[in-house]
């Protein structure tokens, strides 16, 4: 661990973790950003390795982060306020940023339980609904999220943040629709869509079973080639102007309505 102390926005490393706003960049380098007290102490729990940690006293929200200085690995490199409020990209910062290395997981690898809950999530586009589906899974004990044929990386810093770390925390990995499909099938997985213009109720359908719920994007819904495949398609009833949900809400509703009728018939 090595310790540095910064005030320009010309530090090599300051320039580097500037470019990882950049898919392009994080593509390339394998790296990522993790910004904030929880998400990285979830990171750690998750054993992430991390490279460099920039931190910024003065922004401290309490002792806490002190304590994380102390167990995170890598370079450490103190940030005068201007700078680390450069590299930030929230609006109330709370002093820490680490730079990390990412992790992809192999569908081939993922071992489920007997009665698994899975969550298939096609062409999400804002990594702010893809962060929160990570998170909504996470509390409703999903055991792996795929992300199919992403528009939006999982690394996105959005994604991150939006997630409150609980990227790291469920198993959540990207994967074509074949491979995907190929897991399903391995599994016995039973697919239920959730599509709007479904004649089936949400809380109507049989979910006690190995499921794999599948969520579209946020314009168009589910492609035809999923839909083709799921076996139950579902609806959450509208009574107001709007036809359809935020897909994150949805899922949330989908997911806790299966979790229901596994744990309580």
């Amino acid at each position: 661990m090595r310790f540095m102390k910064i005030s320009s926005l010309q530090n090599s490393k300051v320039k580097m973790a500037k470019k990882l706003m950049d898919r392009k960049d994080r593509d390339t380098s394998r790296l990522f950003l993790i910004e904030g007290y929880r998400e990285l102490t979830r990171a750690l729990e998750g054993k992430r390795k991390i490279d460099t940690l920039f931190y910024c006293p003065s922004l401290f929200l309490g002792s806490n982060e002190k304590k994380l200085l102390q167990t995170c690995p890598g370079e450490h490199l103190e940030c005068s306020e201007e700078v680390f409020r450069k590299l930030s990209y929230r609006d109330r910062p709370d002093g820490l940023i680490a730079i990390a290395h990412q992790v992809h997981l192999n569908l081939e690898a993922i071992c489920l339980p007997k009665i698994p809950l899975v969550m298939i999530v096609e062409g999400i586009e804002k990594p702010g609904n893809l962060g929160t589906m990570v998170r909504t899974a996470d509390a409703a004990g999903v055991d792996v999220v795929i992300v199919a044929d992403p528009v939006t990386d999982i690394h996105n810093p959005n994604v991150v943040r939006s997630s409150v770390g609980c990227l790291f925390t469920v198993p959540v990995l990207q994967a074509n629709y074949s491979e995907t499909l190929s897991f399903v099938r391995k599994w016995k997985l039973q697919l239920v869509a959730s599509k709007p213009t479904a004649t089936l109720n949400y809380f109507s359908a049989p979910l006690q079973g190995p499921i794999a719920l599948l969520m579209g994007c946020e314009q168009y819904g589910l492609s035809d080639k999923w839909l083709e495949e799921a076996e139950i398609e579902v609806k959450i009833p509208m009574f107001g102007k709007g036809d359809s949900l935020n897909v994150a809400q949805a899922a949330a509703l989908l997911l806790y309505e299966i979790i229901r009728q596994k744990k309580y018939g």
